[in-house]
């Protein structure tokens, strides 16, 4: 019987409205009227994109040619980003929508000098807890657990540690804040696959006792990106640096570590050595961050493969789109 190459994905699904402002915030707020501030500043640019964590990774995914299941809440707005996942094949069926609410939304608005006001609404997103990850689980390869609803992540974190076949990937990244020690320290040990950028192992250190020393010696796989200083993925006592690939622009670095996660597991679905798997990894983060929003880049399986090769002419030939289109046909 051929292994499963599904993965689910619980996480935050939003859009992300981005706005820039052309001057300085600090010029238009008065020091000593500070306390009854009332200001407005006129935009020069307004634009609406698709994110979210679950969101921005199953795009990645889907991609790659991975088959995913997209884990969530949204709200009444959902129907343009819905028509975008379907026709990229993304399975919706455990989504649920609340038709009095609107999908979890970030407003930032940032100036000239790189100043951000920034707000938040989460929308119906403590509806995830409803959601039961068990069924859909039994038959993934992996379930992700990332930075969502705080009652889900703990839910869906022990009900795809618990389906056999399916291994654990435990990401959760800002939101190892609202979590307690005691949840984040259950994550690590169920998990087969822990990940997190330098920072968040370092607040898991401080919130668990746990060095990141500690998780990598319990662990099947431990996953360190280090930002523009590539990565590390720890496995089987060895660890292996990960370059990053190179860039041929610079957007914005958002969504780029969710393209990361996507990378990696298709990597490690087709089989791929760790440093091939960790270099895949780094060129889809690459893609993501050359352009001004997690999911405003695109690439076929045979232009990903051109690519690799270019990025890495050490490991060129390493990866297939034979490999890569296979995902979708088991």
């Amino acid at each position: 019987m051929t292994r499963s190459t599904g993965v689910v994905v619980s996480a935050s699904i939003a859009y992300d409205y981005i706005m820039h402002f052309d001057g300085s915030f600090a010029d238009h707020i008065l020091q000593d009227k500070a306390h009854t501030l009332s200001v407005s500043f006129l935009l020069d640019s307004f634009k609406r994109q698709h994110g979210g964590v679950a969101g921005n990774m199953v795009y990645n995914m889907a991609l790659l040619g991975v088959p995913t299941t997209l884990v969530g809440t949204v709200g009444q707005d959902f129907g343009p980003y819905r028509a975008k996942l379907e026709n990229l094949g993304v399975d919706l069926a455990l989504l649920i929508e609340d038709g009095n609410d609107f999908t979890a939304t970030a407003f930032m608005n940032a100036d000239n000098v790189g100043n951000q006001i920034a707000s938040f609404y989460p929308g119906p997103g403590s509806e995830a807890q409803k959601i039961d990850v068990s069924e859909v689980a039994r038959d993934a390869a992996y379930g992700i657990v990332s930075a969502g609803d705080p009652g889900a992540m703990v839910k869906h974190t022990e009900q795809f540690a618990a389906a056999e076949d399916c291994q654990l990937i435990y990401d959760p990244a800002f939101q190892i804040v609202i979590l307690s020690g005691e949840q984040i320290a259950r994550g690590i040990d169920l998990a087969d696959i822990v990940i997190g950028n330098d920072y968040e192992f370092g607040m898991m250190t401080n919130k668990t006792g746990l060095s990141v020393d500690d998780i990598a010696a319990s662990k099947p796989m431990t996953v360190i990106t280090y930002g523009n200083r590539g990565s590390e993925i720890r496995a089987n006592g060895e660890s292996h640096l990960i370059p990053i690939a190179p860039t041929k622009q610079f957007g914005d670095p958002t969504g780029g570590g969710d393209a990361y996660r996507a990378g990696l597991v298709a990597g490690l679905l087709i089989g791929a050595d760790l440093p091939v798997a960790g270099r895949m990894a780094a060129l889809t983060s690459t893609h993501a961050i050359e352009y001004h929003g997690p999911q405003e880049h695109i690439f076929t399986p045979e232009g990903f493969i051109q690519r690799f090769d270019e990025s890495f002419p050490d490991f060129a030939g390493a990866v297939s789109v034979d490999a890569l289109r296979g995902l979708s046909a088991n």
